[in-house]
């Protein structure tokens, strides 16, 4: 998608910005808007739960939207008039000021902020979508200008002396409506890559649970299995305890450690993320230090069946197998188990039936916490649980028939992140090249509608909106 540059442009004076259209004018932010910021009442039950929308960073980064009309909190007016906050108009620019900065959102009704948050009250013919573009695409050169130790906070004084482009008012409105729209078009690819890969997630979970229970055969005599949630499996299979087939479970150990990871050699201990959806991800551990004498009785080895006992109850009971053997010298923590199998049960097969839906089911009914945050799965919750159990041969036969379909899932899921990363990357240089009048946008027709094909190429460009006669 090509579009024409200004016939003339100047120096902006500001790195950031560059050149800009001659015609455009430089300014501080305080020269089209009211800079006010925002309070918090205090913990009196009669400032709290009223009608008036008081907005945080995190209702910010939260939006699904440029627009804000709900916070996850209200006040009454009571609680705005005792902290002295200010009630801000619709139209009013809503800008995450601290942890993190540049987070933002259009208010669409009467709003108040924390002391988070800065608001921006335009000028009368001012447009706020556009600056609302250019303030988005203008996040690394606000944080530049934050302040602090714990944490970075921008000033209102280094906001409103914040230099923007500013075009004619009716060419705000122009930049605005294009990118509205071409935007949205993004966006909407965007979310088909997102659902795509959302089905290939539960085309995933599918092929490992008729897998497991059901077998490769559709031909094979079947049986009642003797439990209702399990129902028929295959007639020469049989249905046992995990207790029937372990010959031990080992526990970890969380030493202390260094926030990297080892080096090949090196000891390290795994973090949870290292288990993740049957796969393992040798990077995500940390070093032990050079004092900590490691247990090797727990190291990691190729072969190994390691399960998650504690994490969230969505993620508790998560497994994988070690294909290869780690390059660092691995333990894992107090918050996983290693499971050892006998001769009757292949540790591959054991994974994926853990990762099924009757193994899941299971696990996560029996996990268990003080917390809903972090739930916890023991010896004998594990050992309870029932599985179908095929012969040795058939299960290797099994696991190797996911292997090969969940490979060419994979390789249709990273082919549709790809695609939302160059997606992105488009949108993220369409915004900067228009608010930045490093394309000419005046001669786009409101309405203008691209054909289905265009929006396809693309996701198979490389990043970037190209002008005539400049780079892209």
């Amino acid at each position: 998608m090509t579009f024409p540059r200004y016939p003339r442009y100047k120096d902006s004076g500001v790195v950031w910005l560059g050149e800009v259209p001659a015609h455009w004018e430089v300014l501080p932010l305080k020269s089209r808007f009211r800079v006010v910021g925002g309070s918090t009442p205090t913990a009196e039950e009669e400032h709290w739960g009223g009608q008036v929308t008081w907005v945080t960073p995190g209702d910010l980064s939260a939006l699904p939207s440029l627009d804000v009309d709900a916070s996850a909190r209200q006040i009454t007016d009571k609680g705005l008039a005792s902290c002295g906050a200010t009630l801000v108009p619709p139209r009013s620019l809503i800008l995450s000021t601290r942890a993190p900065i540049g987070s933002l959102a259009i208010a669409s009704v009467p709003l108040c902020t924390n002391q988070g948050c800065k608001s921006l009250i335009p000028q009368k013919g001012i447009e706020s979508r556009f600056f609302a573009y250019l303030l988005r695409n203008s996040t690394e050169a606000l944080n530049v200008r934050g302040k602090g130790t714990t944490f970075l906070e921008l000033s209102g004084d280094e906001l409103a002396s914040f230099k923007v482009s500013v075009p004619p008012p009716d060419e705000q409105m122009i930049v605005a409506r294009f990118l509205d729209h071409e935007t949205g078009k993004i966006d909407a690819l965007i979310e088909e890559q997102r659902r795509l890969i959302e089905l290939l997630k539960e085309k995933r979970q599918a092929v490992i649970s008729h897998a497991v229970t059901k077998g490769l055969d559709p031909n094979v005599p079947m049986k009642d299995s003797g439990v209702e949630w399990l129902g028929e499996v295959p007639a020469h299979w049989g249905v046992v305890s995990l207790s029937r087939v372990l010959s031990g479970i080992d526990q970890g150990w969380s030493p202390t450690a260094e926030a990297f990871p080892a080096s090949a050699g090196d000891w390290g201990v795994l973090k949870l993320s290292a288990i993740r959806t049957g796969q393992f991800v040798e990077k995500n551990n940390k070093k032990l230090p050079d004092d900590v004498i490691p247990d090797s009785d727990i190291e990691i080895h190729a072969g190994d069946l390691l399960v998650t006992r504690a994490n969230t109850p969505e993620l508790v009971g998560d497994a994988c197998v070690v294909r290869d053997e780690p390059e660092a010298r691995l333990i894992f923590s107090d918050l996983v188990y290693r499971l050892r199998v006998s001769g009757a049960m292949s540790s591959r097969f054991l994974c994926y039936v853990l990762l099924s839906d009757v193994g899941r089911a299971q696990l996560q009914a029996d996990a268990r916490g003080s917390s809903m945050s972090m739930a916890k799965i023991s010896h004998g919750h594990i050992k309870s649980c029932l599985i179908p159990l095929p012969p040795v041969e058939e299960q290797n036969r099994i696991s190797s028939r996911i292997d090969q379909e969940l490979a060419a899932i994979s390789t249709l899921t990273s082919a549709g992140e790809q695609s939302i990363g160059l997606l992105t990357e488009r949108r993220s240089a369409l915004i900067s090249a228009a608010v930045t009048g490093k394309i000419d946008v005046r001669g786009w027709p409101a309405g203008a509608e691209s054909k289905e094909p265009e929006l396809a190429m693309v996701a198979e460009e490389s990043a970037g909106y190209s002008a005539q006669g400049g780079a892209a």
